[in-house]
């Protein structure tokens, strides 16, 4: 279960996706800070670092490379990271775990599944602090 100070950076240029998002994630009890864009990800991430990161369509920069680039920048490297993606093709949905991709989710999603995904990542994560 989400922990009152458990922070998810939610990234999606499209406003509705993003609204609905978060506040889903909002009544689970997380504190959801939201981007439109990579930059604006970025200066969140220079500022403040959450326990997970939701990526979904990043505006003016491709999604993978997003992933490409929150997995190469040590700060971020070892963050849960959830992909939201409107496409199940195989070949998205490897190129997301390849890019550093935790979990991998359809949108339109399944709130239940949405629920299993974050607190599973969250959990692992904390389990990993712990050892």
């Amino acid at each position: 279960m989400p922990q009152q100070n458990d922070t998810i950076l939610l990234i999606e240029e499209e406003a509705t996706l993003r609204e609905i998002t978060s506040f889903r994630l909002e009544l689970l009890g997380y504190r959801v800070v939201t981007r439109v864009t990579a930059d604006e990800a970025n200066s969140f991430l220079t500022d403040e670092l959450p326990d997970l990161i939701a990526v979904g369509h990043v505006a003016e920069m491709e999604s993978i490379e997003f992933l490409n680039h929150l997995s190469n920048d040590p700060r971020t490297s070892e963050l849960p990271v959830i992909y939201l993606s409107g496409s199940s093709d195989v070949e998205e949905v490897q190129r997301a775990y390849t890019a550093g991709a935790d979990e991998f989710l359809v949108t339109p999603y399944d709130p239940l599944v949405l629920e299993s995904k974050v607190d599973g990542l969250l959990l692992a994560a904390q389990q990993r602090s712990e050892d």
